[in-house]
Parts: structure tokens; C-alpha cells; sequence
């Protein structure tokens, strides 16, 4: 194994990988004038949304000068296939950021860079199948990661640094080439894409780290000695990815949603549900990752049994059925009561005043009863009219009331 080589194509993709994520983060986040705030405003998203393009440069570049100078001198057809397959998807990625692409059509695409790899490989009918089914969903399963900040790079530069041990285990320059070159390309971005991010892996980006983690992994196993249970440790490189893709598709069955339509749903969404930050919830799925890569890379390297897989599995089990208990989506909102509309008279210019409303005949003998001259408890004034007569009659009404 060729590890100056190896150690070489690392270090040029991190100071590549630099160099571009900070020359695209100062065109993000260069100040506009108020006047052109709308075109600089969808600019920079656009520029902060393509970051990824910047890692897939950084890393492209250094495994193909890399390959170019004769560092995977043992497999070179493997690199080749397999840098040629994770450029495809990532050029197509790219146009996927500038205008959205259907499923189907992304599908395709990421099936055939799959059996290009193979191909380029030499692999056997069966292995080429399974290896083409398992990167492409697997690659997919890395790209749902991308939904926090921080989140999909630093699970990315743990399962890279896995597969980079895995295939220097069994010695092989051509397979360790790109994961190295993975490794430190993510690491240089993560300082742009940790919370807050200024800038982002988009499409570009996460599609082309899923395929590399994918394809390589599947291509590592592939390659090992057949005396030892490799296979084995292939689920556990990818255990966070596939919990993930297993959640997602589990709620949104259960809810009656389309497994195909995005949604708030994933684990990184239903952490912060629980008060989780996104340093935080990055720095957890690291771990969680950490775990089950070790655990596999061991189990690669012959030094632990394949039985010891089942801890860290039967722990993913746990923490995803825990999480199917968070709530994942918004409940319905209730319909708001019916109301009878009130008719309303509107007043046109001009126009006199509506009269208002005769009363009613009880309602008037009321208001005259209260109004009017206070009675008995027989129904008898109280008080006698004025006297209309002569005045004699007068004075004998005012002697009576004296």
C-alpha cells in the first residue's frame, strides 16, 4: 500500500477543498446594495445551496491526480470507475440544485453510474447485482442525512475514516485512495457547514458523499479475503443512514403519507422536537455512528467476532422505535365553527337612513307602561290629573292632596 500516496492525495484534498468552500463563502455572503437585493439575495442562496460543489472538487481532484501519478498501481480500474461513477452523480446533483429533477430520472442516473463501477471493477454477475442495489440505495439513504447542519459531513468523515481503515487492513491503495480523499475534503468543509452554516452540501454534494461511502463499501467487502466474515461488517458502516431511511419510511406508512414525500420527519428533525441543539444533534449522530463503524471495521479486520455486531444493532433498533414516539408531524388543525352571516346594510352616498324597526305591540304597551304615569298595584294612577274644570273644583282638588 502506497501510504505516502495515500497521506499526499488527503492533504491536497483538504487545502483544495479549503481554498473553494472559502472563495464560494465570501461570494454567499458578499453585501448587496438595498436596490439589487432581490437578485443578490437569490444569488447568494443559490451560491450557499451549491457549497457542496466545492468538496466535490477538492476531492475529484486530488484522487484523480492522485490516480494520474500512479498511487493505486495495484486496482487502478476500480479508482477509475468509481471516481467516474461519483462525478456522474454529482454533476447531476449539481443540476438537481439549479432546477429540481424528477425522482425517476435521478433514479436511472444513480443505477447507471452504479454498474459502471462494477463494471470498471470486474465483479461477478450476483456481486455486480447486489453491489449495484446496495449503492444506490445506500447512497440515498447518506443523502436524506443532509437535513441539519453539520450533520451529513461529520457522518461522513466517520464512515470514510471506517472504510479507509477497512481497505487498508487488506492492503489495497486503489480503494483507500477516495475514502482518504473523502475524509479530508468533508473535514475541511465542516468548518463551513457546522452551525451556523454559511454554506451548504446541497445536492451536489450529498449525493456524491453517499455514492462514494456506497460504492466504495460495497467494492471493500467485495474485495476481501473470503476466509473472514467481511460481509458482515457492511450494514454496520452504514447503520446511521439506514436507521434514518427505516424511520422516515416506517412514520410516513403509519401516518398514510407517501414514503416519497419529504417531510420534518428524520432524526435530526425529531431531536430538536426534544430540545436537542444542532451542534448537538450532530455531535449525537457522530457518535451513534462511531459505534457500529468501529464495531464493523474490527469485525473486517478478523479481530471480533460478527456476533458482537448484534450490540450496537439491537441499540439502533431501540433509539429508532423510541423516536416513532416523538411526533413527526404537525396534527391537523380543527375547522373553524360555521357562522351564520348577518346581512348588512350598506349606506350609499346620498341615500337617507334605513328607519328603524316598528315595535311591537307588547313591547310599546311596555315601554309606555314604564314611561308613562306611575299606577297602583290596581292599576290606579297615582297621582290625578290636572283639574280642567271651574275653580271651585280646583280648590277642592288641592284641599284634598293637602
Amino acid at each position: 500500500m502506497n501510504v505516502l500516496g495515500i497521506i499526499a492525495s488527503g492533504v491536497a484534498a483538504l487545502l483544495i477543498t479549503v481554498a473553494l468552500a472559502r472563495i464560494a463563502r465570501r461570494a454567499a455572503l458578499r453585501p448587496h446594495t438595498p436596490a439589487a437585493s432581490d437578485g443578490r439575495a437569490a444569488r447568494a442562496g443559490l451560491l450557499r445551496r451549491t457549497g457542496g460543489a466545492a468538496a466535490v472538487l477538492g476531492v475529484t481532484a486530488a484522487a484523480g491526480g492522485a490516480l494520474w501519478l500512479g498511487v493505486a498501481d495495484d486496482a487502478p480500474s476500480s479508482a477509475a470507475g468509481l471516481l467516474a461513477g461519483s462525478g456522474t452523480v454529482a454533476a447531476l446533483g449539481l443540476v438537481h440544485d439549479l432546477k429540481p429533477l424528477r425522482a425517476v430520472l435521478r433514479l436511472a442516473v444513480q443505477t447507471a453510474a452504479a454498474v459502471l463501477v462494477v463494471c470498471f471493477a470486474g465483479l461477478p454477475p450476483v456481486a455486480a447485482v447486489l453491489a449495484v442495489l446496495w449503492t444506490v440505495l445506500v447512497a440515498n439513504a447518506f443523502a436524506l442525512l443532509d437535513h441539519a447542519d453539520g450533520l451529513l459531513t461529520i457522518v461522513g468523515v466517520v464512515t470514510a475514516a471506517g472504510l479507509l481503515a477497512c481497505a487498508a487492513v487488506d492492503g489495497g491503495s486503489a480503494l483507500a485512495l477516495l475514502p482518504a480523499a473523502l475524509v479530508a475534503g468533508l473535514g475541511g468543509f465542516l468548518l463551513h457547514t457546522w452551525h451556523p452554516a454559511r454554506l451548504r452540501l446541497g445536492a451536489c454534494g450529498a449525493q456524491f458523499t453517499g455514492f462514494v461511502l456506497a460504492a466504495s463499501g460495497a467494492l471493500i467487502q467485495a474485495a476481501a479475503p473470503s476466509g473472514r466474515a467481511a460481509w458482515a461488517a457492511l450494514p454496520a458502516l452504514a447503520t446511521v443512514a439506514l436507521a434514518d431511511t427505516a424511520l422516515v419510511v416506517v412514520s410516513r406508512r403509519r401516518a398514510g403519507r407517501s414514503p416519497l414525500r419529504g417531510g420534518n420527519d428524520h432524526v435530526g428533525h425529531r431531536l430538536r422536537r426534544l430540545r436537542v441543539t444542532v451542534p448537538g444533534t450532530a455531535v449525537l449522530l457522530a457518535l451513534w455512528a462511531g459505534v457500529p463503524v468501529a464495531a464493523g471495521t474490527l469485525v473486517h479486520a478478523g479481530l471480533l467476532h460478527p456476533a458482537f455486531l448484534l450490540v450496537p444493532l439491537a441499540g439502533t433498533v431501540a433509539a429508532v422505535l423510541a423516536l416513532l414516539r416523538v411526533p413527526g408531524y404537525a396534527p391537523p388543525r380543527p375547522a373553524p365553527p360555521r357562522t351564520t352571516a348577518s346581512r348588512t346594510h350598506v349606506r350609499r352616498p346620498g341615500a337617507s337612513a334605513p328607519a328603524a324597526p316598528a315595535a311591537k305591540p307588547a313591547e310599546a304597551h311596555a315601554k309606555g307602561a314604564s314611561v308613562g304615569t306611575a299606577r297602583t298595584a290596581s292599576g290606579r294612577p297615582t297621582v290625578p290629573p290636572p283639574p280642567t274644570g271651574s275653580p271651585s273644583e280646583t280648590a277642592a282638588v288641592v284641599a284634598d292632596r293637602s
